[in-house]
C-alpha cells in the first residue's frame, strides 16, 4: 500500500503526456503538414525514452 500514491501519480502523468501528443499531432494535421517523421527526430527520442525507462525501472526495484 505505500507505493499507491506513486502509481496514481505515474498514471496521472502518463494520461498527460498521452494527452500533449495527441494534442501536438491534431495541431499539425490541422495546419495541413504532413505528419512523417524525420530520423534526425527519432536519434533525439529514443535516448530519451530509453533513460526515463530505466529510471523508472530503477526507481520501481529500489523501493
Amino acid at each position: 500500500m505505500e507505493e499507491s500514491p506513486y502509481v496514481v501519480f505515474l498514471g496521472f502523468a502518463l494520461v498527460w503526456v498521452m494527452l500533449g501528443l495527441g494534442g501536438l499531432f491534431l495541431l499539425i494535421r490541422s495546419e495541413g503538414q504532413p505528419t512523417k517523421v524525420p530520423p534526425a527526430a527519432l536519434i533525439v527520442v529514443v535516448p530519451i525514452l530509453i533513460a526515463f525507462a530505466i529510471a523508472l525501472t530503477f526507481g520501481a526495484l529500489s523501493m
